[in-house]
């Protein structure tokens, strides 16, 4: 049986990271927060920021499956105010580690 343990512990964790803009209500209604209190329960790593033009970008880090979770509440939920129009996922890729050490907000 020890055998079974130790091929489970030594599976290759698959990183993802992924850039993303969201568009719609998505200023003024704690979505930062929210999106980073998400990342925080996902543990995920990256980054959050209001643009010029309305809308919110970012870059999330983490294990595949909790990107995928990310990626659904960025395009169906987010903040309780918020209303989202449209998520924009780009540069979805395999990252060999994880280039941020938290979920950060940029003002």
């Amino acid at each position: 049986m020890a055998t079974s343990g130790a091929s489970a512990s030594t599976k290759q964790i698959i990183w993802r990271s992924i850039d993303f803009e969201i568009f719609g209500k998505v200023q003024g209604v704690f979505f930062r927060r929210d999106t980073r209190r998400k990342a925080k329960d996902l543990a995920l790593t990256g980054w959050v920021q209001n643009t010029n033009k309305g809308t919110v970008i970012g870059q999330a880090q983490g294990q595949e499956d909790k990107i995928r979770l990310m990626k659904s509440w960025l395009k169906t939920k987010g903040s309780p105010k918020s209303r989202i129009d449209k998520a924009v996922f780009s540069n979805e890729k395999n990252v060999d580690e994880l280039t941020f050490k938290s979920f950060d907000i940029i003002r």
